[in-house]
């Protein structure tokens, strides 16, 4: 059965940042004093991943060589499933240098490999990614983590990531899930293109 994903409230508000909101966050997460709560706000915005995913990333699954990191899906109940991100160097050398990733590679030790990047909860990381989101002027249902995943998925279809790629990117079972987004993307691309209808 498809993942229940609503992308709107009961009195239609969105729960999905706009690319351009998503932009604020990355602009306002790369302005945090605190290195390892950047690199995490980084982590979400440029992997649309989940919170625990996130939490669970640990320096073995960072592929510096191959530009991927590597995110145990924990929607998967039952069985142990991975899937990969591509992801952006700029991301890659922010993880290395906040966590020593390439340093803990080549070390090789079982410990350090297998530990959590981010050593704080579930609760904590949804406060600081809500903190950012109000330093953006981000307001609304959409202001929140799960904004941010879907903000990823539209900002992906908006640039012609194809769809079965993005359901592996996003972790669902099923296409028909991932094939919501298509009709957020469609009212994203008008709102973009209204502004060339205004020059006209």
């Amino acid at each position: 059965m498809a993942e229940k994903i609503d992308l709107f409230t009961a009195d239609g508000g969105r729960k999905y940042l706009t690319s351009d909101e998503r932009q604020d966050f990355i602009g306002e997460a790369n302005k945090l004093p605190d290195r390892a709560v950047r690199s995490f706000c980084l982590t979400l915005a440029h992997t649309g991943c989940r919170i625990s995913e996130a939490l669970a990333l640990i320096p073995r699954r960072v592929d510096l060589a191959g530009g991927q990191i590597v995110i145990r899906s924990l929607k998967k109940r039952g069985k142990l499933h991975h899937r990969a991100v591509s992801v952006s160097p700029a991301l890659l050398d922010a993880l290395d240098l906040v966590h020593g990733i390439r340093q803990v590679q080549k070390d090789g030790k079982d410990r350090e490999l297998d530990r959590p990047l981010w050593g704080f909860s579930r609760m904590t990381g949804w406060r600081r990614v809500v903190e950012v989101m109000q330093a953006a002027d981000i307001e609304g249902a959409h202001a929140s983590p799960k904004g941010l995943r879907h903000g990823f998925a539209v900002h992906a279809l908006m640039h012609d990531i194809p769809l079965p790629l993005l359901q592996r990117w996003m972790g669902h079972a099923e296409l028909d899930t991932t094939a919501i987004y298509l009709q957020v993307a469609g009212n994203e691309e008008k709102s973009l293109a209204s502004r060339m209808w205004e020059d006209a």
